[in-house]
């Protein structure tokens, strides 16, 4: 039976607290900009970084246009492209690999915004919601275009 020094037991308690922590459990990306043009960003956590080919994208990033365009695709195979002056929140994205189970849900807050839908859809009709300030879409398609003007 090993006996563990002050030090150790120390160290083996904070590698502990680590390895448990929320940052070890970091999200999986939900899908990845596949082209930009113009100025774009990404918030996420309260920080905002610069929209470009490559980024990936996780649930609760919101993107953000000025006077650029973004396209989007998701691991489901859903492709999103946002037109200028748009923002779009990515509020919920689960998936399933295996059974392609999942929800995918949105907010455009304002502007442009061109919709593909992937396997979420094909799966489960329905499963994908777009909010609007005006209105809640339940996507059972799988193209569609939408543009909403800033909440007064």
């Amino acid at each position: 039976m090993a006996i563990m020094t002050a030090p150790r037991a120390r160290c083996a308690a904070v590698c502990l607290a680590l390895a448990l922590s929320p940052a070890a459990f970091a999200a999986e990306p939900i899908g990845q900009i596949k082209t930009a043009n113009g100025t774009a960003s990404i918030e996420r956590a309260g920080a905002t970084k610069p929209a470009v080919i490559g980024e990936r994208v996780f649930e609760s990033d919101t993107i953000v246009t000025a006077d650029g365009t973004v396209g989007i695709t998701f691991v489901d195979n859903s492709m999103m492209s946002l037109g200028p002056q748009t923002r779009l929140s990515l509020d919920q994205f689960k998936f399933d690999r295996t059974t392609h189970a999942g929800t995918f849900n949105a907010s455009l807050k304002k502007g442009t915004l061109a919709v593909k839908s992937g396997q979420i859809v094909r799966q489960t009709p329905g499963a994908m919601r777009l909010k609007t300030p005006a209105a809640l879409l339940g996507v059972r398609g799988t193209e569609f275009a939408v543009r909403a003007d800033e909440a007064p």
